[in-house]
């Protein structure tokens, strides 16, 4: 499995997500409880960015519509959308923050 860089640590505040664009794809990366999550930047409901959606209880919320899900397996927890999200491998080593790009089953 190939991992990509996509930020560095310090860059990811506790329960904030941010934004990248990595290799044509668009990611959110989610620091939570310490641990770094990278879900598809895509809500399925309105194709809104859910990389600045508020985070709590290991979910985000799609800014837009408020549709919840779960960080680490990006199952939909509420509506209005009602597919789940991408979510992938991520690796914080030294300092930076790397991406793999093949989807978690």
């Amino acid at each position: 499995m190939t991992y990509h860089p996509v930020a560095r640590s310090e860059d990811l505040e506790e329960g904030k997500g941010r934004p990248f664009h990595v290799e044509g794809r668009r990611l959110a990366l989610v620091r939570y409880e310490g641990i770094v999550h990278a879900l598809e930047d895509i809500c399925p409901h309105a194709d809104a960015s859910i990389a600045c959606g508020p985070v709590e209880n290991g979910c985000i919320a799609c800014p837009w519509h408020y549709a919840e899900f779960d960080l680490k397996t990006g199952a939909v927890l509420s509506g209005p959308a009602t597919e789940d999200i991408p979510v992938y491998p991520v690796r914080e080593e030294g300092g930076v923050v790397s991406v793999a790009l093949e989807p978690i089953p």
